[in-house]
């Protein structure tokens, strides 16, 4: 068992706390059965290597205030918020016939001698802290679970864990799981497909063909284009003749009503010539 040594305080106000904090104590509490609450501080040197264990909370000790053992148990602890460091804890008092609802952690024991572990498998935890209902003549201080001669796909279930008498736990409507020895996951890469093809390889025949096949249909629409274009020059090429042969014809009657003006003038001079 246990024993921590604390004497009681009398600081109430925020700067006799702080004093207190600053001198190396931690302030605690101690509340619970027939006795009234009791203001108390510890040395904080004594405390910093309990504290920091994942069993802190559920074991019992004798906390001996000014000479005086009263047994308890850690509820619950405040730390501050920017050092991490614990600032206030609560006790309670242990009484005989009190039954307590605590979250008892778990302990995995012979990893090394389970064959399951050995060829790879891992173990999944479920539950790192069990909620049990404890007497408090009869705390458990840990769950052990024996991990000797497992396989892989076995699992540990609470009804496979062995507590103390008179501890039950508080999930009683199923057997549930604490933690499964499973097959190890192995994430295999897609493999990666090359897009180009690499200096000295042939390309396959059936890009050759792909290539000809658009080649040969490149060169028919080459000589279809061609074709089309003599075929729009030759309708040119008429109307370029019609329009030729029309200004000649217009040009004609021009020459014909020249020579009519010409006539006529040398008509009128004759006659002019006659009347002198």
């Amino acid at each position: 068992m246990n024993v921590l040594k604390a004497t009681k305080r009398t600081t109430t106000s925020t700067g006799q706390i702080n004093k207190l904090r600053s001198d190396g104590f931690i302030p605690a509490v101690l509340y619970g059965g027939e006795k009234s609450n009791l203001n108390i501080s510890l040395k904080k040197l004594h405390l910093q290597d309990l504290i920091r264990t994942e069993t802190f909370t559920s074991k019992v000790f004798d906390l001996d205030i000014d000479g005086r053992p009263e047994k308890v148990l850690p509820r619950d602890i405040a730390y501050d918020p920017v050092s991490d460091e614990p600032i206030h804890i609560d006790f309670i008092r242990i009484a005989k016939g009190l039954i307590l609802t605590l979250e008892i952690p778990v302990r995995f024991i012979n990893s090394e001698k389970s064959p399951g572990l050995k060829k790879g498998g891992v173990l999944n935890i479920v539950r790192r802290k069990v909620e049990l209902k404890c007497p408090t003549e009869n705390i458990p201080h840990e769950i052990v679970v024996d991990l000797d001669n497992t396989e892989i796909n076995t699992s540990f279930k609470i009804s496979s864990v062995k507590l103390p008498e008179n501890v039950v736990p508080t999930i009683t409507d199923r057997d549930f799981v604490i933690a499964t020895v499973v097959a190890p996951t192995i994430l295999v890469e897609p493999e990666k497909v090359e897009e180009t093809t690499a200096e000295g390889e042939v390309p396959a025949e059936g890009a050759e063909g792909a290539e000809g096949a658009e080649g040969a249909e490149g060169t028919e629409g080459a000589v279809k284009t061609e074709e089309g274009k003599d075929k729009m020059a030759k309708p040119s090429d008429d109307k370029t003749k019609t329009a030729s042969g029309d200004k000649s014809k217009a040009g004609k009657p021009s020459d014909d009503k020249t020579k009519t003006a010409s006539g006529d003038k040398s008509k009128t001079a004759s006659k002019e010539t006659k009347k002198k």
